[in-house]
């Protein structure tokens, strides 16, 4: 994206992986809900776990560098001086599971395919290409709506390559068990539809000499067991059911990781250092109800929220509170806006509040329960959208009561939800809890029907055209879209655009600390919390290089130890 590649060309292997892996055993992961499709492109279905493992994409992205790009299924590629164009040089060794080269017609193929009949975000993701041509067997270019975006090939590059021979009579946008075809390191061995999902390596794999692909992909087979919710998953990772586990409750990893098992090493945990940003977690409003469009409404309910009471008596001190949409990054404002940052927003002043040009700040309490202080300032904001505190009911003009619903997946999260709720009724707003399967809140979310959900938005280190999709007004009424909040401002969208076509790191960097500062003043969502590391637990069984990945876990990379004594056998 910006400067100079961290590898020389005719590099062999990454540096974080033991390019001498033996291959071989099972991983085994755990997954939740329930699964009713293979094709994780389309809104419709809920997919099954790992089914990415199927597929190659043009470029293979380091994971050891912000944002860089080194050929997959391109053995080539070519950027025009002015960003206007891509071309991409097929290799000639590319192939399906199914023996068939991989052609140029496959890589345009793949992109209408997913323009049109694809999840909304691909639409967004890639509006800035005008056309796609096949120059021959081997080459396709695409071109660009304008010059200077320096993010297109790079995103262009990141493109699933589906084949066409295959999809040429299905319909793609319907939701289906028809296993896919792919090119990539694993294929689909089984399955049993909602439960479980076998992968198996691809022993002749076109491209497991690569550079980008040397040392990775190391077992036989990966398995993905679905549970109904995450406490089952736990207690089955600790009978032996599952391999490898990614904790998210505080509570648990603070309580639960005690026993025979973990005291005689059997079990291993681990807390490493995520260096990727935070993204935002939180209770995103639904700004289509008429009763969350005054941004007073949304701001008097956030400053209910009561996290330093939740951190110290849920959550044992474990997190910090989120203050950025980029949180844990450079990304991310501070409180104070920067000289740099006020010459970007200057120019759009009338058309935002002038708080975006003050001091941000978070309500914080003494972890005491008490926040009348906030309940105050919540009440007045609400009086200047029109409510009033009558009869121990927060009313509007009509005399009807605010009232909202929670929407949740995890019955964990409860514990959460239902203080937040007693300081709401305390200023009379009425809410309650709706607890749904996976597969309801996912379809729920996608039709735009609820109130307030709790989701985290996880961010790139190298932000760029996924922002149109996470914040523009385009997607605001598209089905499927991460535009969940359905937030719609004129500066975002040109704030946005300022972003992508940035010159330089820095000007990036910039840009998007003034788009964080425009988001936060919009109280689109309650932030909650983060923690910049991974909470891991695995059986003592696997092995991984002594380098780990700067921006990823690196599970691709890990194998089993037990493998090594057969490694000439396993290949």
């Amino acid at each position: 994206m910006y400067g100079d590649f961290k590898y020389a060309p005719n590099f062999s292997h990454f540096q974080y992986v033991n390019a001498n892996a033996p291959k071989g055993g099972v991983f085994k992961q755990a997954a939740i809900g329930s699964f009713d499709s293979l094709n994780p492109f389309i809104v419709k279905g809920n997919a099954a776990g790992g089914i990415s493992l199927i597929y190659d994409t043009l470029l293979a992205q380091s994971l050891d560098e912000p944002f860089t790009g080194y050929g997959l299924v391109a053995e080539k590629v070519k950027v025009a001086s002015d960003f206007a164009s891509v071309s991409f040089m097929i290799n000639k060794n590319a192939r399906f599971h199914d023996g068939k080269s991989i052609q140029a017609d496959d890589v345009k193929f793949s992109f209408e395919l997913l323009i049109e009949k694809g999840a909304p975000h691909y639409r967004s993701y890639y509006s800035g290409v005008k056309e796609v041509v096949v120059d021959n067997d081997q080459q396709v270019t695409f071109y660009f709506n304008e010059v200077g975006n320096r993010e297109l090939p790079l995103i262009i590059g990141q493109i699933p390559v589906l084949p066409a021979h295959f999809w040429s009579d299905k319909d793609f946008s319907t939701t289906s068990l028809t296993i896919p075809l792919g090119s990539g390191p694993y294929q689909v061995e089984s399955f049993d539809a909602g439960k479980r999902i076998t992968y198996a390596r691809v022993k002749d794999y076109w491209a497991k000499d690569l550079a980008v692909r040397k040392g990775q992909d190391n077992f036989d087979s990966m398995i993905f067991d679905y549970y109904r919710d995450d406490g089952v998953a736990f207690e089955a990772f600790k009978s032996g059911a599952f391999d490898y586990r990614l904790e998210s409750s505080s509570k648990r990893w603070a309580t639960g990781y005690v026993g025979d098992n973990f005291t005689s090493g059997k079990i291993l945990t681990s807390k490493i250092a995520d260096k990727n940003p935070q993204g935002m977690q939180g209770f995103w409003f639904n700004l289509r109800k008429e009763k969350f469009k005054d941004p007073h409404v949304r701001e008097a309910i956030s400053l209910l929220f009561d996290f330093e009471w939740a951190n110290k008596t849920l959550f044992y001190g474990a997190y910090s509170r989120i203050n950025s949409f980029y949180s844990g990054s450079e990304l991310a404002t501070q409180s104070e806006i920067s000289d740099l940052e006020r010459l970007i927003l200057q120019p759009y002043a009338g058309q935002l509040p002038d708080s975006v040009f003050d001091p941000i700040t978070f309500p914080k309490s003494n972890a005491d329960g008490n926040i009348r202080e906030q309940m105050r300032k919540a009440v007045s904001l609400l009086e200047l959208a029109g409510y009033q505190l009558k009869e121990s009911k927060m009313q509007d003009k009509d005399g009807q009561q605010l009232s909202f619903e929670f929407l949740l997946y995890s019955k964990d999260f409860e514990r959460v939800v239902h203080p937040f709720r007693r300081n709401l009724e305390r200023i009379g707003i009425k809410t309650s809890i709706r607890l749904v399967d996976v597969s309801q809140f996912i379809n729920r979310l996608n039709n735009f029907d609820f109130d307030l959900v709790s989701l985290r938005k996880g961010q790139s280190i190298s932000p760029g055209n996924e922002q149109a999709g996470h914040w523009g007004c385009d997607g605001v009424m598209e089905p499927g879209t991460s535009n969940w909040a359905g937030i719609c401002h004129p500066v975002i969208d040109l704030l946005i655009n300022k972003l992508i076509m940035a010159e330089t790191r820095e000007e990036l960097v910039q840009t998007t600390r003034a788009l964080d500062r425009v988001l936060l003043t919009q109280h689109i969502v309650i932030p909650q919390w983060y923690l910049p590391a991974y909470r891991i637990a695995y059986w003592n069984k696997f092995s991984h290089p002594e380098i780990a990945p700067t921006y990823d876990l690196g599970l691709s990379t890990w194998w089993l130890t037990e493998a090594e004594n057969n490694k000439e056998d396993r290949q």
